[in-house]
């Protein structure tokens, strides 16, 4: 392993596994595009780098959340097409017009909005038509599509916007046969259908993420979204026999050990005791680095080539760990989750362990463990 850096902690991230797992993505959805999803700072593995190796395993496009992260995109010199999907009110749309980045309408008044855009820049501005389909979060519904997309063709003829893309998202896409997902299907052809009555002819039409570029073919249409996937972790439960690699190991130097006896409460609250005379390790990660506090007697690490469970309260800076008469060197590290290829735990057990998803262990880690890049995007 490399040397930890000076600040105990650090989340490495391999760039060569995102670029490897959206080739492969790329592969299973072809003839499809493939979109290399970045919102998040990237799903917390760093938004540029994973963007570029998102662009050099094959994605063609790039999505963002908010306009502010597609501006920082363009802002490191990438100029592939970007799209950003949330607007909420005072998004600052003549600037993304401005850098070319395409723009979901989940609401009728954006048309408006971003063709007073368009005549504010002098350039065309390119968006997507969101339709719920049965998410109900974001996106145009059955009552509002109609007439949206008909405004959206009179922008067009007026040569102020170009409708690029029509789009759509699932709910339960990673649970396979919920009868939710054909609805879903039938309810984005029937947005299709009126949208190419009125005349649209979108560049991309595009429905499947991870889930459903993993297991639904006949969603993948023009474009496939596969966020979470390209990082290496599958949404699906179950087992895994997609290939992919996880892309992140979080890890930790060893701060101290100490012995203690039987009966000793560990950390706040005492919530954890030991049973006999053992040893503790401390691990200078706690909520404030992204650990869940709720990780308290469950978060599974490896200390010292070993799994083991957390002891206690996890704290803001540090949990402890039971070592019972095991020794470590001056050298020893806790990984709490990696590709698992040394028997460490993985994002998945994690999420498994405390009840949630692969999606919230990568993201929530902090700014303040520094990201360590291997590989080249």
């Amino acid at each position: 392993m490399p040397a930890m850096p000076s600040s105990f902690a650090e989340a490495r991230v391999d760039l060569g596994a995102i670029s490897e797992n959206t080739a492969a993505l790329a592969r299973r959805a072809s003839p499809a595009a493939v979109m290399g999803v970045v919102k998040a700072d990237g799903y917390g593995h760093g938004m540029i780098p994973a963007a570029r190796a998102l662009l050099a395993g094959g994605a063609e496009w790039l999505g963002t959340a908010f306009i502010e992260e597609a501006l920082e995109l363009r802002g490191a010199g990438v100029t592939c097409p970007v799209v950003a999907w949330i607007l909420p009110p005072h998004a600052p749309l003549a600037r993304a017009v401005a850098a070319d980045i395409d723009l979901g309408v989940s609401t009728p008044a954006l048309i408006d909005d971003i063709a007073g855009a368009a005549r504010e820049t002098g350039r065309r501005a390119r968006v997507h038509l969101k339709a719920d389909t049965g998410l109900n979060r974001g996106g145009l519904t059955p009552d509002q599509w109609p007439g949206t997309v008909a405004a959206a063709a009179r922008a067009e003829a007026a040569g102020l916007i170009r409708v690029t893309g029509l789009f759509s998202h699932f709910a339960c896409a990673d649970e396979p046969g919920h009868p939710s997902i054909a609805a879903q299907i039938s309810a984005f052809h029937e947005a299709l259908e009126i949208a190419d009555k009125a005349g649209l002819d979108p560049e991309v039409r595009h429905l499947a993420n991870s889930a459903a570029t993993l297991t639904l073919p006949e969603t993948r249409f023009d474009l496939v979204r596969p966020g979470i996937a390209s990082y290496g972790l599958n949404p699906i439960p179950g087992p895994d026999d997609t290939g992919l690699r996880p892309a992140m190991t979080l890890r930790s130097a060893v701060a101290l050990v100490k012995r203690v006896p039987a009966d000793s409460g560990v950390s706040y609250g005492h919530r954890y005791t030991t049973d006999r005379a053992t040893g503790l390790a401390l691990i200078p990660l706690g909520y404030g680095d992204g650990v869940p506090r709720n990780a308290t007697n469950t978060g599974p690490v490896q200390v010292g080539g070993r799994r083991r469970t957390i002891a206690g309260t996890v704290c803001m800076d540090q949990f402890m760990v039971d070592l019972g008469d095991d020794t470590l060197g001056p050298d020893a590290e806790a990984v709490l989750f990696g590709p698992g290829d040394a028997g460490e735990p993985t994002a998945r057990e994690w999420a498994e362990a405390l009840g949630t998803i692969p999606y919230e262990i990568v993201t929530r880690i902090s700014p303040r463990v520094p990201r360590v890049y291997d590989g080249a995007g």
